[in-house]
């Protein structure tokens, strides 16, 4: 019976994950300018020539040019939860940013949702997870979206923020090698992968091969990382995250860390929520306006 069901959703994994049929790959502005901060629907270059990715586009009133912040969402391993996500929105976070001058791109990744396609951010079996790779493709799709928008008449070539949740701030950290001059700063909120192993809180997948790859990306860091966890984080709990952001700048990576207070039931999707924002405020905003640019590393 159990193989019967299973093999019952396999057509309907195949639709879920498909590539969507069109004739022609079409990237910026898909939809006009609604309420609230002017949200617009965007389409941005993915890894498949064949899949532009949806997004979602905030801003300031005025014609700009505005900083930009390219917000990286959740992810799981679960393929029937990624193609069922919405579209990723953020609005909380997004407010905070445009109220400071931010234009904020909130880019849907391959393999989620509407965009659908392939997921390239897989990161293996439990055992042999391969974090370092999973954070490199997530990174490179955070680049191409921000590559993008930084080429908008609207948008300013420098001083970018990349904000990352999650899977999405696992990415972050990856990136984290970029050019300094175009991202001045980013910010992971309890960045990681393979937690709730088996769906359940506090198990981590091959927690020695997480440390491992965090080491890994603070070698080639350049840009200052904020790492923030809140204090009720079943995914990437305090003591933990604290472990990875140490193995992060023991190998050079420059981070600040901080555990924030207790959010709602589950303190791992603060940040979607206005009491999360809040609570990550006094953070946030120094990460966004540093003192002075902070290289890491020699180019």
């Amino acid at each position: 019976m159990r193989l019967f069901n299973a093999l019952a959703l396999l057509p309907v994994l195949a639709l879920l994950t498909a590539a969507p049929l069109c004739a022609e790959v079409t990237f910026g502005a898909s939809g006009e300018e609604r309420e609230p901060f002017r949200r617009q629907q965007w389409r941005v270059p993915s890894p498949d020539a064949d899949i532009a990715a949806h997004a979602l586009l905030f801003r300031p009133a005025g014609a700009g040019p505005f900083r930009l912040a390219v917000i990286a969402h959740a992810s799981t391993q679960n393929v029937l939860r990624r193609a069922q996500m919405p579209q990723p929105e953020y609005r909380a976070l997004a407010a905070f940013l445009v109220a400071r001058g931010f234009a904020v791109l909130v880019p849907e990744r391959l393999g989620h949702g509407a965009t659908g396609g392939r997921y390239v951010e897989d990161q293996g079996g439990c055992d042999e997870a391969d974090y370092a790779r999973s954070g490199r493709a997530t990174a490179d799709e955070i680049l191409r979206a921000l590559e993008f928008l930084r080429k908008q008449d609207f948008i300013r070539k420098d001083a970018a923020i990349v904000i990352g949740h999650s899977a999405g701030g696992w990415g972050a950290l990856a990136l984290a090698n970029a050019d300094p001059n175009a991202v001045a700063a980013i910010v992971a909120f309890a960045p990681g992968r393979g937690g709730h192993a088996n769906d359940e809180p506090n198990r981590i997948c091959a927690p020695h091969t997480l440390l491992a790859a965090v080491a890994e990306f603070g070698k080639a860091a350049r840009i200052p990382v904020t790492w923030l966890v809140a204090a009720n984080d079943s995914y990437f709990a305090p003591a933990l995250s604290q472990r990875m952001a140490d193995a992060f700048r023991t190998t050079g990576g420059n981070a600040l860390f901080h555990t924030l207070p207790a959010v709602g039931s589950e303190g791992h999707w603060m940040i979607e929520t206005e009491a999360g924002v809040k609570a990550a405020s006094s953070e946030l905003a120094r990460a966004l306006n540093p003192s002075r640019p902070v290289a890491t590393k020699k180019p």
